[in-house]
């Protein structure tokens, strides 16, 4: 007779973190921190302690509308997803609920603990935004404009109480990224007409020219802004900052909706979304430099590697 060897301690504890990790998408929330930075390059804030809070923030945030996610569309994905945690039966719904519900709460508490009560001014507005997206908007017409209102939320919440009116383009911007990710998201399971991921690169192609404006602006306006040596060598580090970000944007992004437009299929489209919600990463550091902020552009960039190769393992989407 042959013995069976006796489970590994921990292994059930591994499992289970596994099954957490797919459920709110961990990887992807490499994706967050990026509008927060983004918006406090925007607001001319410096990244410390408080940003890195209010980044901790949206990734709670983030990983609790997936958990949310899941749990709405338990009964659909038993239908179309039968591979994802609650319908395989590796994750229970009440497990997902309450996960959601932590996270939610956590989220509250890090930007709280980050910026004190005038966080919630934008903190909760975008916690309530994320709910009604995957309770009652998402299947919907209203849902691609309301999860895009949820990302410009982010950045926004990145500028800080009293300073979001400069850093309303940078939330514009993400936001209409997200806007046409979205929209294209909806065609996953199904496939879509070619005309859907042919939107979705025009909104990419937009996107890339009203960062490059933008950033050729500001680097013109510091190298205009004095005659001093300091202020000409940011103008100049700026442009190519810029560019290198929108070409990884475009790449990313850009190439991945021209497939897709080629062959709508599921699994083009599927892909097409995936490569969005990456894309947001380089987009995001473009907005940053485009700000004059080299090093959280650089941070981004130097995360955008690792957040390709998790996504090969855990789905985004």
């Amino acid at each position: 007779m042959t013995r069976r060897s006796a489970p590994r301690p921990g292994a059930g504890a591994a499992r289970r973190l596994r099954d957490l990790a797919e459920l709110v998408r961990a990887p992807a929330a490499l994706t967050v921190p990026g509008d927060v930075l983004a918006g406090a390059a925007a607001a001319g804030r410096s990244p410390g302690l408080p940003v890195a809070g209010l980044a901790a923030s949206s990734v709670c945030l983030y990983w609790a509308g997936m958990a949310l996610n899941d749990w709405a569309d338990r009964d659909l994905d038993a239908v179309e997803r039968p591979e994802r945690p609650i319908p395989s039966g590796r994750v229970t719904a009440p497990v997902a609920l309450s996960t959601a519900v932590g996270l939610t709460a956590a989220a509250l508490g890090l930007a709280a603990a980050a910026e004190g009560r005038r966080a919630m001014t934008v903190g909760v507005p975008l916690a309530a935004t994320v709910w009604a997206y995957d309770l009652w908007a998402k299947p919907r017409a209203a849902g691609p404009a309301v999860m895009a209102a949820a990302r410009g939320l982010d950045v926004l919440l990145g500028a800080g109480v009293g300073r979001t009116r400069p850093a309303l383009p940078a939330a514009a911007t993400i936001a209409g990224h997200t806007l046409a990710v979205t929209a294209l998201s909806r065609a996953e399971v199904s496939g879509a007409d070619p005309w859907l991921p042919g939107a979705a690169l025009a909104a990419t192609g937009a996107v890339t020219a009203a960062v490059a404006l933008r950033g050729a602006r500001a680097a013109g306006a510091a190298g205009a802004a004095g005659t001093m040596r300091a202020g000409q060598r940011a103008g100049r580090a700026a442009r190519p900052a810029v560019a290198c970000g929108l070409a990884a944007y475009g790449a990313t992004a850009g190439l991945a909706q021209a497939r897709a437009v080629a062959d709508p299929s599921p699994g083009r489209v599927r892909g097409a979304v995936g490569a969005g919600i990456l894309g947001l990463i380089p987009l995001q550091a473009a907005l940053a430099a485009s700000a004059g902020a080299r090093r959280p552009a650089l941070a981004l960039a130097a995360v955008f590697a690792p957040a390709r190769a998790l996504s090969r393992r855990v789905s985004p989407t």
